[in-house]
């Protein structure tokens, strides 16, 4: 999806008129035609606007142009699972179980692995398997890095 179809479809699920989101952004009706026929994008601070209103994240309003992957466990993140800072805002790089209230769950990439080896363990995925794939894959996060 582009962020035209993106912006368009979430204006009119919440059921507003241009005019109505207009008002909520401070801006003019003109500007949300534009930004929904494809002829400008909102700018950094309207994208930041558009996402509190509209609950998602300025990934999606742009029409998810990333891929998203917590910075802490490696899990793929979408608007439902991602973190959002004591403010409310999105943050994109985190998980909502990794961070949540502007603090972090894990004290170390030790008790990450201990904790995720016992949930992502399975039939096919022993718990030392879980192990060996995390040893590779957390130190690669930015949030492990050294």
């Amino acid at each position: 999806m582009t962020t035209q179809e993106v912006l368009l479809e979430l204006r009119t699920k919440h059921g507003l008129s241009q005019e109505q989101l207009a008002e909520k952004l401070f801006v003019t009706r003109q500007a949300v035609s534009r930004w929904e026929t494809g002829e400008t994008v909102p700018n950094t601070e309207t994208l930041k606007l558009l996402s509190k209103e509209f609950d998602v994240s300025i990934n999606t309003l742009l029409g998810a142009p990333r891929k998203l992957i917590c910075q802490c466990c490696g899990m793929p993140l979408e608007d439902a699972s991602m973190s959002k800072e004591p403010d409310g805002t999105f943050n994109e790089s985190y998980c909502k179980w990794c961070y949540a209230d502007g603090k972090f769950a894990y004290a170390s990439m030790e008790a990450l692995t201990d904790f995720l080896s016992q949930h992502m363990a399975s039939d096919s995925f022993t718990p030392d398997q879980v192990r060996a794939y995390l040893s590779q894959l957390l130190p690669t996060l930015e949030h492990w890095k050294s």
